[in-house]
């Protein structure tokens, strides 16, 4: 068989290339964050016992000890950590054979971060890069499908739902300690939840949608949540292509519910097309030995969400490149030079910075990329360091980089252009705002003058 695929090899070469430079650096930087301290850490930040021992328990070569020593424990524990010649991954071999024991082969390998990236064009659907991890001859478990918690990505849903029931980029919000009744599925009882800001501090201002969003304020989503409704929020994701099953509590609006990196590259291309959703396209078609095609891959395309929401999102996802305080801010130093493109992204970490998350749109082409340890529990101690702005997006950035300046990809240049709803207000989305310049000598006045930022 012969199967004829979406992706472009040019596009996979440059997201292959984009991963393993910043992984490689990743890695370096993480070794030189824990030192000779294991990384596998709880909750509070404390050494997880008995964890590379666990993890041996469920290797081959456990099992295999086991069976021949059954009542030989201390058997078992000298041939786990009798050197020999084992298989292991350096960045600047790739797959290796080197002698070390069978536990320290696995405390060294479960050390590595990992990485996925997705490139899909937003008006079709199609796949043209899908980087599943650093490497795939040493790690066959593909990162791309793997669920993981979205961190502040999620939010999305919850800005378009309420771009849905009504609101603009300019209604506001306050910024101030939210305090909702949760039922907490370790304790197994109803516990008081009260979320905080990444940074720590809330600002008790009024916050318009588009500076929260573009900020990632926590404080604003949770109360968009209760606000717009979970539930309606789930349906929201759902439509826009969101398969996992979602978890609806409060705090599903941070982004508490595993998902996997397709499904929200997907889901954000519904916004890159004004609301339509298209079915994810790997395989165009499959042909037998005879010539015959045996599978022609279709896509189904829907409006699954209002143009007026999708447009408003679109300038929410700007925002966070051009307000103040934008998270995703440091996409500029890759895409910032090209005036013929309009981008939006979206940051998003997970507790304990275990998931880091980046989300890049523009009309035509959306990229999304995850970096995390293969266990939650390995992670940077840091939102500095292990944040999706510092980790994620620099994946996405080295990528865009290189199809910008490719003359072969001109087709990605695109901007978003003004509304097509003549519904749709420019005061919906910016206001205007009077800027007084004050004197600088006594005898000087600068004029008073209009100026259109939402803020």
């Amino acid at each position: 068989l012969k199967i004829y695929t979406t992706i472009d090899t040019r596009l996979q070469k440059y997201a292959e290339n984009a991963a393993r430079s910043q992984m490689e650096q990743l890695q370096k930087n993480f070794k030189s964050h824990w030192g000779s301290n294991d990384p596998w850490r709880d909750e509070r930040g404390q050494l997880i016992p008995d964890f590379i021992e666990n993890i041996a328990k469920r290797t081959s070569h456990y099992k295999t000890l086991s069976a021949l020593y059954p009542n030989s424990p201390d058997s078992i524990d000298y041939y786990l950590n009798l050197p020999h010649m084992v298989k292991v991954f350096d960045y600047e071999n790739g797959e290796v054979e080197k002698e070390m024991s069978t536990m320290d082969s696995i405390r060294y390998m479960v050390s590595f971060l990992h990485c996925a990236f997705v490139a899909m064009e937003a008006q079709t659907g199609e796949v043209k890069a899908w980087v599943g991890d650093i490497d795939f001859n040493t790690w066959k478990y593909d990162k791309v499908t793997a669920s993981r918690q979205p961190g502040s990505t999620f939010k999305l849903f919850v800005y378009t739902e309420a771009m849905n029931q009504g609101l603009t980029p300019c209604d506001k919000r306050r910024d101030e300690p939210v305090s909702l009744k949760a039922y907490d599925p370790i304790k197994k009882r109803e516990v008081v939840w009260r979320p905080h800001n990444a940074n720590g501090y809330f600002t008790w201002d009024s916050l318009t949608l588009k500076r929260a969003f573009a900020q990632s304020i926590n404080s604003v989503a949770v109360r968009l949540g209760q606000e717009m409704g979970i539930k309606r929020i789930a349906e929201t994701a759902r439509r826009m292509g969101i398969k996992s099953q979602l978890q609806e509590t409060p705090s599903m609006a941070l982004g508490s519910s595993d998902v996997n990196l397709l499904e929200m590259v997907n889901a954000y291309s519904v916004i890159a097309d004004n609301g339509i959703h298209h079915k994810p396209k790997l395989v165009t078609k499959v042909v037998d030995k005879d010539g015959n095609v045996v599978y022609n891959g279709t896509t189904t395309s829907e409006q699954v969400i209002p143009y007026k929401s999708a447009f408003f999102m679109q300038r929410l996802l700007q925002g966070g490149l051009r307000e103040r305080g934008g998270t995703s801010m440091a996409l500029n130093g890759y895409v910032g030079n090209y005036n013929d493109c309009d981008w939006g992204g979206k940051t998003g970490t997970s507790n304990n910075h275990s998931d880091a998350w980046f989300m890049g749109v523009s009309p035509k082409l959306v990229v999304g990329a995850w970096v995390g340890g293969e266990y939650r529990s390995i992670h940077f101690r840091t939102g500095a360091l292990g944040q999706g702005s510092r980790t994620a997006l620099p994946i996405c950035g080295h990528f865009l980089s290189k199809v910008l300046q490719d003359p072969a990809f001109k087709e990605y240049h695109a901007k978003f252009g003004e509304s097509k709803d003549k519904e749709i207000t420019k005061d919906m989305y910016e206001q205007p705002l009077v800027l007084l310049h004050f004197f600088l000598h006594m005898d000087y006045f600068y004029y008073l003058h209009n100026i259109y930022n939402c803020n």
